[in-house]
């Protein structure tokens, strides 16, 4: 009976050791008010969890499903630290001018994180360090020297994007992944998606950003090459709603061009679109821009000092314009080739490659 209840006795005290949630314990050097705890909900920031700072520490205490982002930042500041919470407790110290920078201790999830994120930040710091020289060559007209260190950003740049690819493939279990593969989704196809997500471990399948990046794989399959695309409708300058199939039904090629004058890469782009659009015009081919710009100002003047003469409609709905949505665009420019009948023959050709296809395809 004695070593029963000494059994007993230390089976509680086991249970009563146990972190039932999450308890982080914030000292930030400069900081006064509130320490806030917030999630990103979409495009918008949600409040978790607030603590007063008292005697230079707050303690923000709670409990999550499971281990997730969050961030952490002084009420009233704009500065944010990411943070991994689990049900555990945690440390955070460092000093609130530069948050960004603090130490987190105690999470075995945010160690795992803050693994990747130093091997990162390291090769960030070289290809910023060679954009700088490249920046530099060309200013100084040695556009040869920048070129090539240009190649080399784009390389190294890529090459973060492998490294966190290669965490997602080895890590299937990890509570980081989903963060990261939300992170490298952009210009993925569904199969490629739909490939690393079913490889992941049963209890990611409910994370949040795995069941948005599920929902993008089901809007991208009816984009895929070989469908038929969506039709919609939005205004064009005047207020004149413009349907797609109207403007694809009249011509041979149609490029659909998500675009907005605030997007340097579009921008950049466009010389290249205008003159594919000017060669091929007489043949069959046009363009029509879908602008997530919100300031129809700023789209108009865009439009003229680019001189993109062909049909353009948008909600000014930003991120939110609503075909933007219904063809899964999560980065711009985005652009779809379709023909006569709506059917999609090839996405995000740029550059030469546009040119290209749009003669292949008018020559068959």
């Amino acid at each position: 009976m004695k070593k029963f209840l000494i059994l007993i006795f230390g089976v509680a005290l086991f249970a009563c050791s146990q972190q039932k949630g999450y308890k982080i314990e914030v000292k930030l050097d400069g900081a006064d008010g509130q320490i806030l705890l917030e999630e990103r909900g979409g495009s918008q920031w949600i409040a978790v969890d607030t603590a007063d700072i008292v005697d230079g520490v707050a303690v923000l205490e709670g409990e999550v499903a499971t281990p997730g982002l969050y961030y952490i930042s002084v009420a009233g500041q704009r500065a944010k630290a990411l943070i991994f919470v689990e049900n555990t407790k945690m440390t955070m110290t460092g000093k609130a001018d530069s948050i960004n920078v603090a130490s987190i201790t105690g999470s075995k999830t945010h160690d795992e994180y803050m693994e990747i994120d130093k091997k990162i930040q390291a090769i960030s710091e070289e290809y910023m360090g060679l954009y700088q020289e490249a920046r530099t060559a060309g200013a100084s007209g040695d556009t040869a020297t920048a070129n090539a260190l240009m190649v080399k950003v784009e390389e190294l740049y890529e090459s973060t994007n492998t490294l966190q690819e290669d965490f997602v493939k080895e890590k299937t279990a990890s509570y980081v992944t989903p963060y990261l593969l939300s992170r490298i989704q952009y210009g993925k196809e569904a199969d490629e998606l739909e490939t690393l997500v079913n490889a992941l471990d049963p209890k990611l399948q409910e994370v949040a950003s795995i069941v948005e990046i599920k929902e993008k794989i089901t809007k991208l399959k009816k984009v895929a090459v070989g469908e038929i695309a969506p039709d919609f409708a939005q205004n064009d300058a005047d207020g004149n709603p413009i349907k797609f199939s109207d403007v694809y039904s009249q011509n041979e090629l149609t490029l659909i061009d998500f675009w907005a004058s605030w997007c340097s890469p579009c921008r950049a782009e466009n010389p290249n679109v205008v003159a594919v659009y000017n060669q091929y015009k007489d043949q069959g081919f046009t363009v029509f821009g879908v602008s997530l710009d919100r300031d129809k100002t700023a789209w108009l003047q865009a439009i003229e000092d680019d001189q993109l003469t062909w049909t353009h409609v948008s909600d000014l709905a930003y991120w939110d314009n609503a075909a933007a949505k219904l063809y899964a665009v999560s980065g711009i420019p985005h652009s779809i080739l379709v023909d006569k009948t709506g059917k999609i023959l090839a996405k995000n050709k740029r550059g030469a490659e546009l040119g290209e296809a749009v003669a292949e395809f008018l020559n068959k």
